[in-house]
């Protein structure tokens, strides 16, 4: 995953189950920059707003965990519960119109929750450190999203991933996601991650063998565009952490699941 903008936090925590689920034409809801004259939020309180906000705390080996009983939790159970509610409705009525119905998740903090790599590097981002992170294939779950994972299997709704992880961390993923029990369509056909050597067609646009040049949107959207049109699904619903794993369309709704710790363009 590549984070060229990586910062403390976008907005203070407690805003964001306000930006949890936005329509075409509101993408950068609930976005703030920097780029003021004022001097800018300070950076110690808001890392101490955002252990507030997840509950952080080391278990019994040291390992930074999410409380069950946090803000965060308790945004994302609403999340869930309507989402639930939704895939339930949407299913149905792709069903009657002979849509095949599909939904759509990223990985990183929308499935695999990597607070203990954030407190443990301050909030900052490099590449070595972080694919020896994603390699251990240890990371917990994102509380709630592989049982909304299963639950969308349950319901007769295809599942994709669409994930900025790099085509050779696709071991490691599959591992931690199997391992937190969202182990549904682990595939290649359903499973798609970055792949700079040798890019999709559909992304030449944007991509060739040994130049990627597309942004995240670009990279996302244009797959979801692929399942769609070249796939025949019908996406009903994209979950993401990241406004730029939502925006470019392709999907029916979508689910912007809180994540105060980076921001990805």
């Amino acid at each position: 995953m590549h984070k060229p903008l990586r910062i403390a936090a976008v907005a203070a925590a407690c805003a964001v189950a306000g930006a949890a689920l936005y329509g075409a034409g509101a993408a950068t809801a609930g976005q703030s920059t920097a780029n003021s004259t004022h001097e800018p939020y300070n950076i110690g309180l808001l890392v101490k707003d955002i252990d507030t906000y997840y509950g952080t705390a080391p278990d019994a080996d040291g390992v930074y965990q999410a409380s069950p009983t946090s803000p965060y939790a308790k945004d994302l159970a609403s999340i869930d519960k309507a989402a639930r509610k939704y895939i339930d409705q949407a299913a149905r009525k792709a069903v009657r119109k002979h849509q095949r119905p599909a939904v759509v998740f990223d990985i990183d903090d929308t499935l695999l929750l990597s607070l203990d790599y954030e407190k443990r590097y301050n909030y900052t981002y490099n590449s070595a450190s972080w694919a020896a992170y994603v390699n251990k294939a240890d990371r917990p779950a994102v509380f709630g999203s592989p049982e909304l994972v299963r639950y969308a299997e349950k319901k007769g709704v295809e599942v994709f991933y669409n994930s900025g992880l790099g085509e050779a961390q696709r071991t490691a993923a599959v591992d931690n996601l199997k391992k937190v029990g969202a182990d549904v369509n682990l595939d290649a056909a359903h499973m798609f991650l970055k792949n700079a050597a040798a890019p999709p067609s559909y992304l030449s646009g944007c991509a060739t063998p040994g130049a990627w040049t597309c942004t995240t949107v670009q990279y996302k959207s244009g797959t979801r565009k692929h399942i769609e049109r070249d796939l025949g699904y019908e996406i009903i619903a994209n979950f993401g952490d990241q406004y730029s794993d939502l925006d470019g369309g392709y999907a029916d709704r979508t689910y912007k699941l809180p994540n105060p710790t980076y921001f990805v363009s």
